[in-house]
């Protein structure tokens, strides 16, 4: 990702005619902060007018399935005697990382691409009741962050199926239920 970053500022910057044509043995300076662009981790946002809705809502289930996985496998090392610490880390890195993938997804793709606000005043209630799920998904993601309470995967599970239920169709509802069978 960093070098991703860098040969972008480094092409801009020859783009502009900025970078010198002479050679030099000085280090090359890194670019300032504001010049490198960050990659969209989840989406384009430019807008392209191609979503996967579907798509985003079985990628927070499958985080949800993995975040309870990794609780389940730390609570049973903590439960022996002797266990692999390393082992254990890594499934609290993951677990986390699965809790930041959904946190991340909710602000970068639903909250900044596709919960629109209402241009009049009849879909004010649902807009809100749609930010307020939103909302409890980032802090349930969080609260999974924090412990190994499996309580928390289940209601992040139930507030992604409520947002599912006022963001989508009846059929597209029922093509989601069946496509998510397998999680």
């Amino acid at each position: 990702m960093k070098l991703l970053a860098l040969t972008t500022a480094l092409l801009g910057t020859v783009a502009l005619g900025i970078a010198s044509s002479a050679p030099s043995t000085a280090p090359a300076a890194a670019p300032a902060p504001a010049a490198i662009p960050a990659p969209a981790p989840f989406h384009c946002q430019v807008p392209c007018g191609i979503y996967g809705d579907s798509m985003r809502i079985d990628m927070m289930r499958e985080d949800a399935e993995t975040i309870a996985k990794g609780m389940a496998q730390i609570t049973e090392m903590e439960g022996k005697d002797s266990f692999p610490y390393n082992q254990m880390v890594r499934w609290i890195v993951t677990k986390d990382e699965h809790a930041t993938k959904i946190q991340e997804l909710v602000s970068s793709y639903w909250l900044a691409q596709r919960i629109k606000a209402p241009k009049d005043a009849g879909g004010r209630d649902k807009y809100l009741h749609q930010l307020e799920l939103m909302h409890g998904i980032t802090v349930a993601a969080m609260k999974c962050k924090q412990t190994t309470d499996t309580s928390n995967v289940d209601r992040l599970n139930a507030l992604v199926t409520e947002f599912a239920g006022t963001y989508f169709t009846e059929e597209d509802l029922k093509h989601l239920e069946e496509h998510g069978k397998g999680h």
